[in-house]
C-alpha cells in the first residue's frame, strides 16, 4: 500500500511514517517544514517540502497516486489560532479543502484526518463522548472542525472514504517543547535542561494524556480500513496535572521547581475522552500506561 502523510516530518507524522515503513508500504511524505524536522524522516521514503494549500500538492498526488492520505499538517497551536486566526484558518481549514480536492482527482482515495478534542469545548458531561455537542472554544477547535464537515460532504458528493479520529492530549518522541509543544513535552524539557516548570492555573485542570504509540496503532487501524465515522482516540483516563507532575518526577526521579501562572484564555477546565467507539468499531484501545509513557518520553530526551 502506498501512504501520503502530509505533516510527515512533524510530531505524529514522523511516528506514523517509521510504523508504516515497518509494516512495508510505501511512504510519501509532503511537509513545508515550517514546524516539522527532515531529521526526523527515516530513509526509504519519498519526500516532497510543499505546502498542502498550494497547487503544487495536487500535482505531487496525482503524480504519485496514494492509496490514503493520512492528513496530520497543521497549525495545532491554541495560543497561535487565537493571534492569528487567518494565518491558523488558511492552514487548517483551507489546506484541508485542497487535500480533498486532491482526493478527489484520484479515484479510490482513502482519507484518515487528526481532529481534536478541541472541537468539544467545555464539556457538558465526561467522559466526552463523540455524541457530546461540538463548540469550541478557541478558533483552534473551530478550524479543526470545520473541515470534518467538508470530508463528510466531500464523502457523499465524491464517494470518498475517510476515518475522522478526535485525538486527546498527545505526548511523546519528536514532539517541540518550544512554541506549539504539549504540557508534557514542556515538562520533559524543563527535566532535562533543569529548568523550572510553570503551570498556567492552578493545576487542577484535567486532560486526557495518551502516549503517540497507542497513536500509531489507532492510525494504522484507519489506514487498513476506513470506517466513514468520527472515533475518539483517548485513554478514557482523568488526570490533573498536579497529579500528572507528580508521577513524572516519581518515574523519573526527578525534583522539579514549579511555579503557577495566570490561566490562559481559551483553556478547557476539565476534559477527557470516552474511547469505548474506537474499541468496539476499530477492536482498538491504548496499551501505554502514563507511567510508562513518561519515562519513554523522559528517556528519548534525555539522550538528545
Amino acid at each position: 500500500m502506498k501512504v501520503l502523510v502530509t505533516g510527515g516530518a512533524g510530531f505524529i507524522g514522523s511516528n506514523l511514517v517509521e510504523e508504516y515503513l515497518k509494516q512495508n508500504h510505501k511512504v510519501v511524505v509532503v511537509d513545508n517544514l515550517s514546524t516539522g524536522k527532515k531529521k526526523y524522516l527515516p530513509d526509504g521514503i519519498t519526500f516532497y517540502e510543499a505546502d498542502i494549500a498550494d497547487a503544487e500538492f495536487l500535482r505531487i498526488v496525482e503524480e504519485e497516486k496514494p492509496d490514503v492520505i493520512n492528513h496530520h499538517a497543521a497549525q495545532i497551536d491554541v495560543q497561535t489560532s487565537i493571534k492569528e486566526p487567518v494565518f491558523d484558518a488558511k492552514i487548517n481549514i483551507l489546506g484541508t479543502i485542497n487535500v480533498l480536492e486532491a482526493c478527489r482527482q484520484v479515484p479510490g482515495v482513502r482519507l484518515v484526518y487528526a481532529s481534536s478534542a478541541a472541537v468539544y469545548g467545555t464539556p457538558e458531561y465526561l467522559p466526552v463522548d463523540e455524541n457530546h455537542a461540538v463548540a469550541p472554544l478557541s478558533t483552534y477547535g473551530i478550524s479543526k472542525h470545520t473541515p470534518e464537515h467538508y470530508i463528510q460532504s466531500y464523502s457523499t458528493l465524491y464517494g470518498i472514504p475517510y476515518t475522522i479520529l478526535r485525538y486527546a492530549n498527545v505526548y511523546g518522541k519528536h514532539q517541540d517543547p518550544k512554541g506549539e509543544g504539549g504540557v508534557i513535552s514542556i515538562l520533559v524539557d524543563c527535566a532535562v535542561s533543569g529548568r523550572d516548570f510553570t503551570i498556567f492555573g492552578d493545576g487542577e485542570q484535567t486532560r486526557d494524556f495518551i502516549h503517540v504509540e497507542d497513536l500509531v496503532t489507532a492510525n494504522v487501524a484507519a489506514t487498513e480500513k476506513s470506517y466513514n465515522e468520527i472515533v475518539n482516540i483517548s485513554t478514557n483516563i482523568e488526570l490533573d496535572l498536579n497529579k500528572t507532575v507528580a508521577i513524572f518526577q516519581e518515574v523519573t526521579g526527578t525534583e522539579l521547581v514549579v511555579h503557577y501562572g495566570e490561566e490562559r484564555k481559551g483553556d478547557i477546565k476539565k476534559s477527557f475522552l470516552d474511547n469505548s467507539k474506537a474499541k468496539n468499531l476499530m477492536g482498538w484501545e491504548p496499551k501505554i500506561s502514563l507511567h510508562e509513557g513518561l519515562l519513554k518520553t523522559y528517556q528519548f530526551y534525555k539522550k538528545m
